[in-house]
């Protein structure tokens, strides 16, 4: 008995603690302990502690009647200290559970965390015996019950999907019109939803959610770990974003961005934790059983580091992908999320140490029937070997691109020979791509993310600011193909300010006339600036939140625009790829190039390093069934040069019209005739309206 509870066995499924109207089980995963003790605490924070009785395999159980949800909880395990050989147990340590569906709070800076004595030689063989219990969060029974009422997945295709990746304090922390600032609520908030939905973004990527730890070395700088890829719990919700502490706040969140017609994708951490390396704390799975859950080394003291963080997690190993997999089917069955971007995933895709496109984690979740019908973009790249794998994900993966990026910034940026470079990103990056039956909308493109410059950084910085993350400016990386326009930083130089803007456009018109699925990062819309930091990982300030103050309604009203032009024109954004092959209706091509004087480009054309104008004219994919194919084209115009006169394409069946514009302020709809002239700097897009085009 347990203050008046009874522990009976109990069940070895499901993992975790599961209320089941007359108590709660308790099932835990640990192949090398010698004792599991559950710790329960009451309403003043006192401590009981009891053994699970059973071991089904490595799943150690019990059941106490009585207990309800809102019960808090942890482990301590028991078994070998032996960090020579892999185990790394210490039961002084407080462990969350690793299937806790609620936390109370994140792990406080303390050295009791650590379950070594810090500070002397080889200091993670040595042994702590301090009570890390009174610096751990709780883990929290919960009953994940909601009344969702007609809540469905929305199921969008990704030829209809503008994503918009964004922070949930960041986003909202600087609104004051919003209540509950920078949490759940926040974001679904009435204000937030009129925003995105005259935006026309129809999916919000929202950066890691699951709980997560502040690293040391920041705290003892004062900062935090604002960005939040250091997962510590894998189905709880991060608890500083709540505003109860209850997870019915974040499935309101859900419901409510789906009342509205927009996904959530929820960007996810399985490729390492918190814990870091042998020098990092014990907080979970380290304690739990840190040779089962973690890919160590050839020397079992230490750790694999293909993420950079410390440790990785082994998908080899049957029940960490098991914890893998029961959490994304939680997030969508009891969350109702909509998808998943998995950070640096080739380390998911790492059998044995070496990127396998066929490994366990990607194999169960395209056989899966909850997963495989979500949406799953890939980050794909880590830091180990081999580990930049851009277009070697399996279907149905989407991948981030950061070709598309990097290309696209060089070549407005004025670098030579970008002509061939920019092609190929706005065609889909088919030589990526195109293979295994793979759509054209695989390739997630951006021109800014969270990692790195933002889009007014990019046009405003030349080199990095990060000093303020107190690592000397060492850190994020120097490959920014940034251009401040002959003023580092801020400007009231009317000149610069206005080349800044129409690069801004031009960035963003190209992002949204190309083929692939759009993301946008959150801010950009608004000319949000980071004061050039481009790595705001620890900047939970104004630097890394949005500043709505500084909103610039005219550049706003142009992404509108451009993403309403883009949600109009199917051609932009197809499944199929353009190779420039005839049609069968017409016999014309697809996808066709051209110069300004309206000749095909040539060889010499591609190779031309001064080349500044690039024109293209595309038409619904060869091979496009009767029932998908649409009529008419679009000519879009490329041009980062001086004014030109672009000689428009023949149109017997129809007339040319300019639809947009990144050199006007306003709505464009003038005729086109045989001729029209392109400002210099810009981008242009015509659309070829025949008698049945409604266009």
């Amino acid at each position: 008995m347990i203050h008046g509870y009874a522990m009976t066995a109990g069940r070895s499924a499901p993992l975790g603690a599961t209320f089941d109207g007359a108590g709660v089980n308790f099932a835990l995963f640990s192949q090398h302990a010698e004792r599991v003790v559950l710790c329960l605490f009451d309403e003043r924070n006192r401590e009981t502690r009891v053994d699970l009785p059973e071991r089904d395999g490595h799943v150690w159980h019990g059941h106490i009647a009585g207990l309800a949800p809102g019960q808090r909880y942890g482990y301590r395990v028991h078994g070998p200290y032996r960090p020579a050989e892999g185990h790394r147990f210490n039961p002084n340590k407080l462990l969350i559970d690793p299937y806790a569906k609620r936390l109370t709070g994140r792990p406080a800076a303390h050295d009791a965390l650590f379950g070594y004595r810090a500070g002397r030689p080889d200091a993670d063989l040595t042994f702590d015996r301090r009570d890390s219990a009174p610096h751990m969060p709780r883990s929290v029974v919960v009953d994940p019950s909601f009344a969702w009422g007609e809540d469905r997945p929305l199921r969008r295709p990704l030829s209809e999907t503008v994503i918009y990746e964004a922070h949930v304090k960041g986003l909202t922390a600087g609104r004051p019109d919003i209540p509950h600032r920078g949490s759940y609520l926040a974001m679904a908030s009435d204000p937030m939803l009129e925003h995105l939905t005259r935006l026309g973004v129809t999916a919000i990527e929202l950066m890691p959610v699951h709980a997560f730890a502040d690293d040391r070395f920041l705290t003892d700088k004062g900062l935090t770990n604002y960005w939040g890829y250091m997962s510590c719990a894998f189905f709880a919700p991060e608890p500083r974003y709540m505003q109860t502490g209850e997870i019915a706040e974040f499935q309101q969140m859900v419901a409510r961005f789906h009342t509205a017609g927009i996904e959530v994708i929820l960007d996810v951490v399985y490729n390492h934790t918190a814990e870091g390396n042998e020098l990092g704390p014990t907080l979970s799975f380290r304690g739990l059983d840190n040779a089962a859950y973690y890919r160590l080394a050839e020397d079992p003291r230490f750790y694999v580091n293909d993420a950079g963080t410390g440790n990785v997690l082994d998908l080899d190993s049957p029940f960490t992908l098991r914890l893998v997999m029961d959490s994304l089917r939680y997030w969508v069955e009891v969350m109702h999320v909509d998808g998943f971007r998995f950070d640096l995933a080739s380390v998911l895709g790492r059998t044995r140490g070496v990127f396998d496109r066929d490994a366990p984690l990607f194999r169960a979740i395209r056989q899966d029937p909850v997963l495989n019908r979500v949406k799953l973009i890939a980050e794909p790249w880590d830091i180990g070997p081999g580990g930049y794998q851009l277009g070697a994900y399996p279907a149905p993966f989407a991948e981030w691109n950061d070709r598309f990026r990097d290309q696209v910034r060089s070549f407005w940026r004025g670098d030579p020979g970008r002509i061939g470079k920019l092609a190929k990103r706005v065609a889909g990056s088919a030589a990526r791509f195109d293979h295994d039956g793979r759509a054209a909308t695989s390739s997630v493109n951006f021109v800014a993310a969270h990692d790195g410059f933002t889009l007014m950084d990019t046009v405003s910085y030349a080199d990095k600011h990060n000093e303020a993350n107190g690592e000397e400016n060492r850190d994020g990386h120097n490959h920014n193909l940034s251009d401040n326009m002959g003023v580092e930083g801020p400007t009231d130089d009317p000149a610069i300010l206005a080349r800044r803007d129409r690069r801004r456009r031009n960035l963003i018109a190209t992002l949204m006339l190309s083929q692939g699925t759009p993301m946008l990062l959150a801010g950009d819309e608004l000319g949000n600036s980071q004061g050039g930091n481009n790595n705001a990982y620890a900047q939970d300030n104004p630097t890394g939140w949005v500043d709505w103050d500084a909103a610039d309604p005219a550049f706003l009203g142009f992404v509108r625009r451009v993403i309403a032009f883009r949600a109009a024109h199917p051609i932009l954004r197809q499944r199929r790829f353009l190779h420039s092959q005839p049609r069968a209706q017409d016999g014309l091509p697809d996808l066709f190039w051209r110069r300004a004087d309206g000749a095909p480009m040539t060889t010499g054309d591609w190779n031309d390093p001064d080349r500044r104008l690039l024109a293209a004219e595309m038409r619904m994919a060869s091979g496009t069934p009767a029932y998908a194919a649409l009529p008419g084209a679009v000519f879009l115009v490329f041009n980062n040069g001086p004014e030109a006169q672009v000689v428009l394409p023949e149109a017997p069946q129809g007339a040319w019209r300019r639809r947009l514009d990144s050199a006007r302020d306003d709505a464009v709809d003038d005729p086109g005739g045989l001729s029209a002239l392109i400002s210099a700097d810009s981008v242009a897009a015509f659309v070829l309206a025949v008698p049945d085009d409604p266009a």
